[in-house]
């Protein structure tokens, strides 16, 4: 049985109590009403979580009772009604926030399986708000712990588990993951949890650096050892020693500076560049790449040696479309980060505006969602981001998944020409060229499209 209530809002008493009867056979507590005012008086006292409204009615039409509905509840939904719909408005009832677009006449099954489809959505954006609502309380125990990484879906889950088993141990740790899914984050919890936590976590990014350049940021250099070496320096693993070194991007550097790498790891001790005395160094080494080394092996660009040296702990991240569940809670974490860094109140984010985040294929990642919420938070004058200004700064190069801003609109034409077709093929008692000429299109068209729509 179904909890929800429904107000039916129909001045065609036979139509609007055929309505009634065929949702409240499916379980829906229903309400109707002759006329839009009657019923918003109604809904103005309890709020209901969907409105069915006819088009054309006086002294309130279709649109104005969607307009104050929204005004009123903006997470109420609206399916409109109408004998006299056309594409175009379709098209301005979904803009304008209804949820569907039905076109008289129409089956019971055909209410039904709409009424159905939007009584999911509302389930999904609760679920949505729960799951919001349970990040915000467990990751403020993760918090301590974990600073800014954030997440509680199982695949978080066992990164963090992950984490736990190994930091305290002296072994490598290899982390992979795309870009921007916060390796080095994983690289610092992984040290503060460690035995070595109160000595320097250094770090490099081999990718940034020429071969030369990367050797002496890496081993350090003697005075004289080359032009510009005016002082002597020491490296990465003189100064990470007895600490953590985080090696990020390690799948960039050349095949020689990996033969000197691999003398490190193993032996644990190096020269500086232009010097003969060994140096002796006690290093936890942690590396992170977004390459898949084991191809770079196979096509004799990275070590296999080298590779099982450092991958002793491999961990790999999943990018954040994998994780969507975390995305509420990294949104609220931004947000606060953002309020802190530029000292003004929090701002909020609509549920609107989280779905459509949900529903993004993030190809930046966790980075990419931690500069928009910045931006949003700097260009939104007001105390709420809404679902509008997300859409606009989204990068335009990703599509919206059909789950996202666009699933309504395209079901909505979908199911209006759908609705078409079935009419003209009632119309021409089933005959297809008959049927084809009401619509005015080739017979072989309608063919097309009975075949798209499943009517063959």
């Amino acid at each position: 049985m179904n909890n929800e209530e429904i107000i039916i809002i129909e001045d065609n008493e036979t139509m609007r109590l055929g309505m009634v009867e065929s949702l409240r056979r499916e379980g829906y507590h229903v309400k109707d009403y002759a006329n839009g005012v009657d019923a918003l008086t109604a809904f103005k006292e309890k709020r209901v979580s969907l409105i069915i409204t006819d088009l054309k009615m006086e002294p309130l039409d279709g649109m104005e009772v969607l307009r104050q509905v929204k005004e009123i509840h903006p997470h109420t939904e609206v399916l409109i009604v109408s004998a006299y719909g056309s594409i175009d408005t379709a098209v301005q009832a979904i803009q304008r926030g209804a949820a569907d677009f039905l076109t008289k006449p129409f089956s019971p099954e055909e209410l039904r399986i709409r009424v159905k489809s939007i009584m999911s959505k509302i389930q999904h954006r609760q679920e949505l708000e729960n799951l919001m609502e349970q990040n915000r309380i467990l990751n403020e125990e993760l918090a301590l712990q974990y600073e800014d990484m954030v997440g509680t879906s199982q695949a978080m889950k066992e990164v963090f588990a992950l984490i736990q088993q190994v930091a305290d141990k002296d072994s490598s740790v290899l982390i992979q993951g795309e870009s921007g899914t916060g390796k080095e984050l994983i690289a610092r919890a992984i040290h503060r949890n460690s035995k070595r936590a109160e000595k320097s976590f250094i770090k490099i990014n081999c990718g940034a650096l020429n071969e030369n350049l990367l050797e002496s940021e890496l081993f350090g250099h003697e005075k004289g050892a080359f032009t510009g070496a005016v002082r002597q320096k020491r490296g990465r693993f003189e100064l990470a020693n007895q600490g953590t070194l985080f090696l990020d991007e390690i799948g960039d550097i050349s095949p020689a500076m990996q033969i000197k790498l691999l003398r490190v790891v193993q032996e644990g001790e190096f020269e500086r560049v232009g010097g003969e005395d060994t140096i002796r160094t006690d290093v936890r080494i942690i590396t992170a790449t977004n390459r898949d080394l084991q191809k770079l092996i196979y096509e004799d660009k990275f070590r296999e040696d080298l590779y099982y040296r450092l991958s002793v702990i491999p961990i790999t991240l999943p990018p954040l479309r994998e994780r969507r569940d975390d995305i509420p809670a990294l949104v609220n974490h931004f947000l606060k980060k953002v309020a802190q860094k530029f000292q003004q109140p929090i701002k909020t984010i609509n549920r609107q505006a989280v779905e459509l985040l949900y529903n993004y294929s993030w190809p930046g990642n966790i980075r990419e969602l931690e500069n928009l919420i910045e931006r949003l938070f700097v260009i939104c004058t007001g105390e709420e981001i809404d679902s509008e200004i997300i859409a606009a700064h989204l990068n335009p190069a990703q599509n919206v998944s059909k789950e996202g801003i666009h699933k309504a609109l395209d079901d909505a034409l979908f199911n209006y020409e759908k609705n078409l077709i079935m009419q003209a093929m009632k119309k021409a008692g089933g005959i297809k060229n008959k049927a084809a000429k009401i619509l005015g299109i080739k017979t072989s068209s309608l063919y097309y499209k009975l075949e798209k729509f499943g009517l063959l």
